[in-house]
């Protein structure tokens, strides 16, 4: 490889990690119901097709915040991301599982929702900034099952927030700690 090969290599390299950057990013919005950090993962102009959902990117946002609404928690775990850079445009194919805990309703028991789909996106970088240009979302399969009985996590517990106090939040982890040790 010549000089400029190595510096070729190195642009598509730092592209590929800043897209996979924002993909986990938009989980970590998504899950902590922190719709700022959704609202960075997109270019302003981006259009979002996701399921039943097709909008723009603040149309898509408060859809979001009332359909999560409907769920105790959520976790999106993502698997392999495939990107793509040509120059200053990306396209990124990234499998997730995305679980959705259901409270009961009536007499319906509290159940896990689960779905397996792709995000393909269509990266753009503007102003320096990786950014999803277009987003949209190919579904694979789902699966309810009702949560039965079993161990639950006792008050000694860190649990998972949505309220924007999630310890993910927090400017050093040591302070978390010893709050918790103290009792606070």
């Amino acid at each position: 490889m010549d000089r400029m090969d190595d510096t070729d290599a190195l642009e598509t390299l730092l592209a590929e990690r800043e897209i996979r950057d924002v993909c986990l990013r938009y989980c970590r919005g998504i899950d902590r119901r922190r719709f700022d950090i959704v609202r960075d993962c997109y270019h302003a102009d981006a259009l979002d097709e996701h399921g039943d959902f097709l909008g723009t990117v603040e149309e898509f946002i408060a859809h979001a915040q009332t359909a999560l609404a409907a769920f105790e928690s959520t976790m999106h775990f993502l698997g392999n991301i495939l990107v793509d850079v040509r120059g200053d445009l990306a396209r990124s194919e990234t499998y997730a599982i995305a679980m959705h805990r259901v409270p009961p309703r009536g007499e319906r028991p509290r159940r896990d929702h689960v779905v397996g789909l792709r995000y393909i996106d269509d990266f753009a970088r503007r102003d320096g900034r990786w950014r999803i240009a277009n987003r949209v979302c190919a579904f694979e399969w789902t699966r309810t099952d009702p949560v039965t009985p079993g161990w639950d996590f006792t008050d000694a517990f860190r649990m998972g927030r949505t309220d924007g106090t999630d310890v993910v939040f927090a400017d050093v982890l040591l302070d978390e700690i010893q709050n918790r040790r103290d009792g606070r």
